[in-house]
């Protein structure tokens, strides 16, 4: 019995010493476990917390890199460098009033500068916030109390009202529908009509829209240029031209009743004389004179001042070699004494009399520039490419002024007239060297 009870007591305290055994083994498992559970939350921990400050000094450092890498540009007719935007910006168009320029971009916003801080070291901007989308173009109304754009992913316009607050700032809403779809390809050009009566949009195909102001299409055209490059209206609001593929620039006329009722849309004229595509054209600010830039190496200044329901065809006045392609865009100062071209990431300004180059800028943006305008009062040439917004003075336009202003003043007969020219003539010299003196921004 003592045996028999001595081997039982053995085998006890034996499975003890094992369950113990077993119990420090897994104890020390769990101790391990929740080291490296405790080691994962400190990680996880410095992430959230601890590593704050870290990612804001990488981000901080990653900044001062991109900061350091922003392309820099300079030269004597730079007016102003407009830095809004945290992306590219896609389009620019100034008002009809001359107060504004309206400048849209891939950051969702669309921005509106004031022209009377151009030459002052601060730029401030108004934002209107593009919900859920991005604009490519945006366009003034004619009131200048209202603009246009084009969606990037609704592939249709969106309206927006600048209604001015009390403290003088102006505040943005969007209207409460958009456009209805309707382009079956990209788009390339929207714009309203001076007149106030209709909106265009035209898209690479070969297919240009004419929409009443409630968003219904009052008609479409088709070009027939096999691919459209550019479409735009004319300033004075009566006329939609296009280009593309073929070596012709196509005009017609958007007919109203007296009563202000759309009638139609009828070809009224032709520029006819390059021998390839044409890349982009435009008009001078009376619509009496158009230039044109094709893939044939020259740009073309055309009088459309015509009787084109009689039949008469437009006059080439001039043809100038020059440097463009694949997306160049032209500018004809209002008054049309200036053409300016861009090729790539460059600009060139020639006088539209003389045909002559007057100034080149090379390198202006660092990406391919994508919008070229003058202000209205063509003191001002504006072009987008990356995330600012170059401002030059119009040199040339003060040049070509002063010129005209001098052979004038050969041919007057009239004292008073002669004292006037001359006055006048002071004065633009005046302003050209004050723009030629001017510290580059």
């Amino acid at each position: 019995m003592e045996a028999s009870a001595l081997v039982a007591l053995t085998l006890l305290l034996g499975a003890l010493v094992i369950l113990v055994a077993l119990a420090v083994v897994r104890r020390k498992e769990e101790i391990r476990e929740e080291t490296e559970q405790a080691a994962e939350f400190a990680a996880e921990g410095s992430v959230a917390k601890g590593a704050a400050p870290k990612k804001q000094k990488q981000e901080k450092q990653r900044s001062r890199k991109d900061k350091a890498s922003q392309h820099t540009f300079s030269h004597p007719l730079l007016a102003a460098s407009l830095k809004g935007h945290s992306g590219n910006v896609t389009c620019l168009d100034f008002s009809s009033n001359g107060k504004y320029l309206a400048s849209c971009a891939d950051d969702r916003t669309v921005r509106i500068w004031s022209t009377k801080d151009f030459l002052e070291r601060e730029h401030k901007c108004l934002r209107a916030n593009v919900e859920l989308d991005h604009a490519t173009l945006v366009r003034f109304s004619p009131d200048s109390r209202a603009f246009i754009t084009w969606l990037a992913n609704g592939d249709s316009i969106r309206i927006f009202k600048m209604t001015k607050k009390d403290d003088g700032t102006l505040s943005f809403k969007a209207a409460a529908e958009d456009f209805p779809q309707k382009h079956k390809a990209p788009i390339l050009n929207i714009g309203i009509a001076e007149t106030g009566k209709f909106i265009m949009s035209a898209s690479i195909d070969t297919i240009i829209h004419i929409w009443d102001l409630k968003g219904e299409v009052l008609a479409s055209i088709n070009t027939n240029q096999i691919t459209n490059s550019y479409a735009a209206i004319s300033p004075c609001g009566r006329f939609v031209a296009s280009c593309g593929f073929t070596p012709d620039v196509k005009v017609w006329e958007v007919c109203f009743g007296k009563g202000g009722e759309f009638k139609e849309v009828a070809r009224a004229f032709d520029l006819k004389g390059h021998s390839a595509g044409v890349h982009a054209f435009a008009f001078s600010n009376d619509s009496h004179r158009m230039v044109t830039v094709s893939k044939d190496g020259t740009w073309k200044l055309w009088n459309t001042d015509v009787e084109y329901k009689k039949q008469q065809d437009p006059y080439l006045l001039k043809t100038v070699p020059c440097a463009s392609s694949e997306g160049s865009r032209v500018a004809l100062s209002p008054d049309g004494r200036v053409v300016a071209i861009s090729d790539g990431s460059n600009v060139a300004l020639y006088n539209a009399a003389s045909g002559e180059l007057e100034e080149e800028m090379h390198g202006v943006h660092s990406e391919e520039i994508n919008d070229l305008r003058f202000d209205v009062s063509g003191r001002f040439l504006a072009c987008s490419g990356d995330k600012a917004i170059r401002v030059f003075h119009n040199a040339p336009g003060y040049r070509a002024a002063i010129r005209d202003m001098q052979d004038m003043l050969k041919k007057a007969q009239n004292e008073g007239m002669k004292q006037r020219l001359q006055q006048q003539i002071k004065e633009a010299q005046s302003a050209l060297d004050t723009v030629l003196a001017a510290p580059v921004d």
